[in-house]
């Protein structure tokens, strides 16, 4: 629906296409403060904390490895595939923006299938880890793409050593605003014990709201850290330490869900007007080279993250709560590109226009954000669409499995009861 609207609307003068000017002239760090905090903070509050810490090490690997591996690959395909001779930093922005995976399109499948909660847990936990590194890259690697433009103030330079060094400083700094403001959190939480009271019930929730945002704000733009890094680890704090002191569970959790569907919902009707408006334009629909090239992107993309999966899988088959190699397809082949990535596009794309208007830097930007959206297009309708009947076969090996194993279990069970009742008949033969 956004596509159309950004589609047919842009030579045309009225409110839609007023208000998607108007969107992209927000600050890009005002779109993600408005957008990620409340997906993430969803994701994190309502996981599966004992899945979750069983399977840390297994996440860890797929959250950051992977998504490293990912966003060098998907880089080398922009700059020795794509004819557009980016440079190397924004072309691992590209990489960083499309290594991020989201499970908006499979959850409910998901949950209707009968898929192991194994395989859940490898979904969204690494959906959710993964988003903290690729913001993490992505603000690497956009600010050494904003320096290319020499912008006094806007961007800045590393070298590889400042590049880890700020790497970390990111990531470890956001972890630890996170552990603050959810400790905090909790404590408000348990000093708001009366359960009977509407208006505390209340205030819980809008306390949640207000941790998320605030742990976000003060890590990515006072404190310079990550700020999904800071959420999440906010969102967990409060869920394993806080969710028994919180008087109103249903309506917490019905708040977040509603919530998390009204900013994707926005989020991804705003990037379709944005992709809309821009595959509108001269610098993408004069040419169908454009479209192969962005159809070839796809297929090298799932082609990627089937390589990444099963070269790790030697490692994540062990440790943690295990896999097996048919989730490891479903894994390799449901690796959705959704909301952060499509929020982050947004943000270069706003920063971009707000701060230059070199033509040359608009159009690869242009360009750039044509191919993320393309690309999560693509992965809803043809992954999403063929999701289903991979993930029943995936079910059904698992529940053929469980029904093995209790066939054997239940013979094993009947043999030990005719032993049990042979030697019971021997030792009374014995005593006679």
């Amino acid at each position: 629906m956004g596509a159309a609207i950004g589609y047919f609307t842009n030579n045309n003068e009225n409110a839609v296409a007023y208000s998607t000017s108007i969107w992209l002239g927000i600050n890009g760090q005002v779109i993600l403060l408005v957008f990620l905090p409340g997906l993430i903070f969803h994701d994190s509050f309502t996981i599966n904390v004992h899945l979750f810490f069983q399977a840390f090490w297994q996440l860890i690997i797929f959250a950051f490895p992977m998504v490293l591996g990912g966003a060098s690959l998907t880089a080398l395909v922009a700059g020795y595939i794509l004819p557009y001779d980016w440079s190397p930093s924004l072309c691992m922005t590209f990489g960083a923006i499309l290594s991020g995976t989201d499970p908006i399109a499979v959850a409910g499948l998901l949950n209707t299938s009968g898929a192991p909660n194994r395989l859940k847990m490898h979904i969204s936990g690494e959906s959710l880890l993964n988003d903290g590194s690729v913001v993490v890259l992505f603000n690497i690697f956009s600010s050494l793409f904003f320096y290319e433009l020499g912008i006094p103030g806007f961007g800045e330079q590393f070298t590889l050593s400042e590049g880890f060094r700020y790497f970390f400083r990111l990531s470890l700094g956001g972890c630890a605003i996170g552990l603050a403001f959810g400790l905090a959190t909790v404590f408000m939480l348990k000093m708001l014990n009366r359960r009977l009271s509407e208006e505390e019930n209340v205030v819980q929730v809008v306390l949640t709201v207000s941790s998320a945002y605030l742990a976000y704000f003060t890590s990515e733009i006072l404190c310079q850290c990550s700020g999904i890094m800071a959420t999440i680890t906010c969102g967990i704090t409060v869920k394993v330490l806080g969710e028994t002191f919180i008087n109103d569970h249903a309506l917490t959790l019905h708040f977040w869900q509603v919530t998390a569907e009204l900013l994707n919902t926005l989020l991804f009707v705003l990037g379709g007007c944005l992709w809309g408006n821009i595959i509108s334009k001269d610098t993408f629909s004069t040419s169908s080279q454009d479209w192969g090239y962005l159809a070839l992107v796809f297929v090298i993309l799932i082609v990627i993250r089937f390589i990444l999966v099963f070269c790790l899988y030697p490692v994540s088959s062990k440790i943690g709560i295990g896999t097996n190699w048919k989730e490891s397809v479903f894994m390799s082949y449901g690796g959705f590109r959704g909301s952060v990535g499509i929020a982050l596009a947004l943000s270069l794309e706003a920063q971009i226009y707000n701060n230059t208007e070199d033509e040359s830097y608009r159009n690869r930007s242009d360009k750039l954000f044509s191919f993320v959206g393309g690309i999560s297009v693509l992965t809803l309708l043809i992954n999403g669409m063929t999701s289903g009947p991979l993930l029943s076969a995936v079910s059904s090996f698992f529940i053929e499995n469980v029904h093995t194993l209790h066939y054997f279990f239940l013979q094993y069970l009947s043999r030990f009861h005719s032993l049990s009742l042979v030697l019971l008949q021997l030792k009374k033969r014995a005593d006679e």
